[in-house]
């Protein structure tokens, strides 16, 4: 999780954690972290096809244009190796939050 405050004071959160907490380990990541979140390597690649050197007439024509790629652009993104890259990337802070660096 990362440290919204909706996402560890709701009362539906709250709930749930209680109910259970026997199967549950809440792992906050850390702060200022963009290569935990899926949506930061969309963005980092939706950027990259939108636009890089590229020229729209008007806003509605970006819009346009952001919209028919979201709706239709298969991101193929490597869940493996995603979840592989966020591991090391969060052994290595919490080796540097221990001091173990």
């Amino acid at each position: 999780m990362d440290k919204a405050s909706p996402h560890y004071i709701s009362k539906k959160v709250l709930k749930y954690f209680e109910e259970n907490k026997d199967t549950l380990i809440s792992v906050y990541l850390p702060t200022a972290s963009p290569e935990f979140m899926v949506m930061e390597e969309v963005w980092n690649i939706a950027k990259q096809d939108l636009l890089v050197l590229k020229y729209y007439p008007s806003f509605a024509d970006l819009k346009k244009r952001i919209s028919c790629y979201f709706r239709t652009k298969g991101f193929n993104l490597n869940e493996e190796l995603f979840v592989k890259r966020c591991l090391i990337i969060y052994a290595k802070w919490y080796n540097m939050a221990l001091g173990c660096y």
